[in-house]
């Protein structure tokens, strides 16, 4: 689970400088999910979701898809309008982390994910590693700044 090149993680979250929280994040996910999902498909690197073509949904869906792509380097987001429609591709490497963060966007829709802790917790229980707060972790969460969904700084 770790690139040959580096041997650290393939998949690596970073929200340093982010102009929003983890929390923050999840809440707008879930905004523009009950406003606009229409459906979703998902193979094992790929994940779309068809969202109404309502005005202004395209826009709030590419900035949110920037914001993405900027913390999460191995994913590539695409938003593109078709049809009446907005669509959100994603696409990853092929690698189990990876693949496990395409599963928790798929399950956005389901409200399930409604807190960093529960995400870093449901992502943990994969076995997939977690870079967060400039370390690794493989654990559950456990309560510290780290599940904010900012990088306060080194962790011990």
């Amino acid at each position: 689970m770790s690139s040959p090149e580096t041997g650290h993680p393939a998949v690596v979250c970073d929200m340093t400088g982010a102009p929003d929280s983890g929390e923050e994040r999840l809440a707008e996910y879930g905004r523009l999910l009950a406003a606009a999902l229409v459906a979703r498909d998902r193979t094992a690197t790929h994940l779309r979701w068809v969202l109404r073509d309502d005005p202004g949904i395209a826009a709030w869906a590419r900035d949110l898809a920037a914001r993405e792509s900027a913390c999460c380097a191995f994913l590539t987001i695409t938003v593109t309008t078709r049809d009446g429609h907005v669509l959100w591709d994603c696409t990853t490497i092929d690698d189990p982390a990876a693949r496990a963060v395409l599963d928790l966007f798929h399950d956005l829709p389901e409200g399930r994910w409604t807190t960093v802790g529960a995400v870093l917790d449901r992502f943990a229980a994969t076995g997939a590693p977690a870079v967060v707060a400039g370390g690794v972790r493989t654990g559950p969460g456990t309560g510290d700044p780290a599940r904010s969904g900012r990088r306060p700084g080194p962790q011990r």
